[in-house]
């Protein structure tokens, strides 16, 4: 690889201390291995959009999350990585990377110039919420609560039928107190459906009550994964995006939607039997997002080392 480059990192930069080296073959075969497997969610999400179609459960981890299906696709190595052969130097087209004398490689140094603040924020809201006791007692009513005494006109999925007349919907919400933990499912609640959450939520105390049983809570890992890219690879955005749309499925056939006519069965947690199946599920995703919580927190450790 020349070396003439005007980009050329001098030998104190910090993408210089990249502690891993890959071959042209090994990078590129991850990059491909990404692809593929990212193609697989955003082929028929984009797709359906070309059609015009929604799609009430994985439209969301796009439309909310707000990440467009092109940048999922696109591969980067995360930092501490050293790109090596004559087609890394394509990365010298994204700004923060730079080439040094291995290779190329993220420059820590200059990302952080402007994220630094929120990667050592990110790591104490992320370490926070793994220290905390999970919680499993919530039965997924935050669905619930968002079309709690709405019209149907109202309803936010009023494309598909509801599985419950309004009045029995909010019997159902009233016979147990809400428990939602998360400010940004709370949010979503009816006006009527507010006041009867144990905690009144909101904004600034969120990293009070973020904790690793919340099914969005463990979805937005991928959110998290997302912005810290590029000091995270992107295999980590891939691996919290697919547990994402996982729980995304649970979520929805817990909800008061019915959604048999895509291939949702309902999770009835309006049973004592359907209780208990969520909360065997919701445990499951915790185990789940326990190490890539974990793997998040590290890439911030390290960006900050």
């Amino acid at each position: 690889m020349s070396t003439s480059s005007a980009r050329i990192a001098p030998a104190d930069d910090r993408a210089a201390s990249a502690h891993e080296i890959l071959a042209a073959e090994a990078w590129a075969g991850r990059a491909r291995a990404h692809e593929t497997r990212v193609r697989a969610w955003t082929d028929p999400h984009q797709d359906r959009a070309a059609r015009g179609e929604k799609h009430p459960v994985y439209d969301f981890l796009f439309t909310y999350y707000g990440h467009r299906p092109s940048w999922l696709r696109r591969w980067f190595p995360g930092a501490g990585v050293t790109l090596a052969g004559e087609g890394a130097r394509a990365f010298l087209a994204r700004p923060e990377y730079r080439e040094t004398a291995a290779g190329v490689a993220l420059d820590i140094g200059l990302v952080l110039e402007k994220r630094r603040v929120f990667v050592a924020w990110l790591r104490g809201f992320l370490a926070a919420a793994a220290d905390r006791p999970a919680f499993f007692g919530c039965f997924g009513l935050h669905e619930w609560a968002m079309v709690y005494r709405q019209t149907p006109e109202e309803v936010r999925h009023n494309q598909y039928p509801l599985r419950f007349a309004p009045d029995r919907i909010a019997a159902i919400v009233e016979a147990q107190p809400l428990r939602c933990s998360h400010y940004d499912a709370f949010r979503f609640f009816t006006p009527p459906a507010r006041p009867l959450n144990r905690v009144q939520l909101a904004r600034e105390t969120t990293s009070e009550h973020e904790q690793p049983g919340c099914l969005h809570a463990n979805m937005d890992l991928y959110k998290w994964a997302f912005k810290l890219a590029p000091l995270a690879p992107a295999e980590l955005v891939a691996d919290c995006f697919e547990l994402a749309r996982d729980i995304r499925e649970l979520d929805m056939r817990a909800s008061p939607y019915d959604l048999a006519a895509l291939g949702f069965e309902p999770v009835k947690i309006e049973t004592p039997e359907g209780r208990a199946d969520y909360e065997r599920a919701q445990r499951a995703f915790a185990e789940r997002a326990r190490p890539l919580r974990a793997r998040l927190i590290a890439v911030c450790d390290a960006a900050l080392a």
